[in-house]
């Protein structure tokens, strides 16, 4: 059951003890994963930016009337 609001103001408090080198060994892991994290961000928005870029290309293109109409391309 939940407690109540009386008893946790009277509730002791938790403390956790952790050794330096434990801390240091979590903060190394949260940066590494904060640094795999901005890698994959980054593949992501190349990616995105090479779509971008051949959506800008093909839009450039001239097109003729009939092309234009039925989407196909006489090559």
């Amino acid at each position: 059951m939940y407690p109540s609001l009386f008893n946790s103001f009277f509730a002791p408090p938790t403390i956790v003890v952790v050794s330096e080198e434990r801390l240091r060994a979590a903060e190394m892991e949260q940066r590494e994963r904060q640094l795999s994290d901005i890698d994959d961000r980054i593949e992501q928005l190349n990616t995105y930016r090479g779509e971008l870029a051949k959506e800008i290309e093909a839009a450039q293109e001239p097109q003729s009337l009939a092309e234009a109409l039925t989407g196909e391309c006489d090559v």
